[in-house]
């Protein structure tokens, strides 16, 4: 089946990217004094990943950073998002940076601008330093003090070059499976009482922006994860499930940033955490963004949940279309409706950026077709196009991984990038949607 690879309504300018974690890709654990994170200490314990492997050597990034930025300079992209690992820059979390952790950094930004890929920078992408959670991690406001110390160390050394910044990505992901079930590290299953994270993670967001802005020519903005939200059915119940879940997913850390106070529905939520919340906080926590960035994947199915269940809604699968690897429903008109969605929702809304989006798909045990992820790409594509015909401002789509990475506690049984990793020797081999991307991204440069 033929699929797009023209997209007529994205502007000139439009901007084209790769994103990636720190802790999915570099690697050297230990190596240059980086100490360990909250994802090191998670991996060693036995069964906390799927395939038992861990994030100490993932795909060799640190060592191996020339070559995938040679990759990413064949590619063609404008922006490289990468973030920046806490314990690499400071292995306590706290005081001096480590002069070998932040040349890391410098060395990188320097080949991507040798290639003419503008470097965006995440702050925090879910790497807290062990010693920081030791403290008491996103329970504790200090936290969000510290990740702001990290921000400065971190522009200090290269904010003379970088200009696009993300203050963090995925904090809703990072709160709720890491600290409310315990999927994920730090393995805390706190439930409802996660909230003090979330707002210690708005804080920390907040803090980074100010650090940030000092430099008038950085453009700040943060990633969040966003579905679109249906309810498994008509009825009251299902309704009712579906707009809690629109509330805690969508709107937890998206209404406090862009309208400056928590969703309705999660006010009972608040109400037993008000102490956590200081005059001046919410004022803070919405200040101006220069851009609002949407990871999105999928879609998301919403029934009520079984009576005395201790999570006040069930995910059920969304019927007739196809999954990924993660079972995640592949539907890309859904992206469409989100984009709409946050346009109409909020009037301050900054112009948009598609931060993250890509599928896992298991390679053919012959080498064979790419033909699901390169379906994946255009179709996404595609949606963001009609956004934007729509009336979106939308800016730039980052696509989820150049390699392949190390997924936290799916190892590596789950696979997103255009090119894929060998396992032992970790040479790259470009998929075809490597060649696909790199198709539509010469055939859109050529309009400018």
């Amino acid at each position: 089946m033929p699929v797009a690879d023209e997209f007529p309504h994205l502007p000139p300018d439009f901007e084209f990217g790769i994103s990636s974690s720190a802790l999915g890709i570099e690697g050297a654990a230990l190596v240059d004094g980086r100490e360990e994170s909250i994802w090191d200490a998670i991996a060693a314990v036995p069964g906390r990943t799927a395939d038992r492997t861990t994030g100490a050597v993932a795909v060799d990034h640190y060592h191996r950073y020339a070559g995938d930025v040679q990759l990413l300079t064949a590619l063609g992209v404008d922006a490289y998002r990468f973030s920046i690992s806490w314990p690499r820059v400071q292995p306590d979390g706290r005081g001096p940076g480590n002069a070998a952790g932040l040349d890391f950094y410098d060395r990188l930004v320097d080949a991507l601008l040798a290639g003419g890929i503008d470097p965006w920078v995440t702050i925090y992408h879910w790497d807290l330093p062990l010693a920081t959670m030791m403290r008491g991690g996103w329970l504790e406001r200090d936290t969000a003090d510290e990740l702001g110390d990290l921000a400065a160390l971190v522009a200090g050394r290269v904010g003379d070059r970088v200009h696009r910044w993300t203050t963090m990505a995925d904090p809703l992901i990072h709160m709720a499976y890491g600290h409310a079930l315990g999927v994920d590290a730090p393995g805390l299953t706190l439930l409802d009482g996660a909230f003090p994270v979330t707002h210690h993670l708005l804080l920390a967001h907040a803090r980074v922006r100010d650090v940030l802005s000092a430099n008038p020519s950085a453009f700040i903005g943060i990633a969040n994860h966003h579905t679109v939200v249906r309810p498994a059915s008509d009825s009251a119940a299902d309704r009712a499930a579906a707009a809690l879940y629109e509330s805690y997913h969508n709107r937890q850390f998206a209404d406090p940033i862009l309208m400056g106070r928590y969703p309705r529905l999660l006010q009972p939520l608040v109400d037993q955490h008000r102490e956590l919340i200081h005059a001046g906080d919410l004022a803070a926590i919405a200040a101006p963004l220069d851009f609002y960035g949407v990871d999105y994947f999928h879609p998301t199915t919403v029934a009520a949940a079984p009576e005395n269940n201790t999570i006040p809604f069930a995910l059920t699968v969304m019927p007739e279309v196809p999954v990924t690897e993660f079972d995640w429903p592949v539907h890309p008109a859904s992206l469409t409706v989100l984009l709409r969605q946050l346009s109409r929702r909020y009037p301050r809304l900054p112009p948009l950026f598609v931060t993250e989006n890509g599928a896992a798909y298991a390679d053919r045990p012959d080498g064979g077709s790419d033909d699901e992820r390169i379906a994946y790409l255009s179709g996404h594509l595609a949606a963001v196009d009609d956004a934007v015909a729509a009336g979106v401002d939308v800016r730039g789509y980052f696509h989820r991984g150049l390699t392949d990475a190390w997924e936290g506690t799916e190892g590596f049984t789950r696979q997103f990038g255009l090119v894929a990793v060998d396992p032992v020797g970790l040479e790259r081999i470009p998929r075809a949607s490597y060649e696909f991307f790199r198709k539509v991204i010469s055939r859109h440069s050529a309009r400018r």
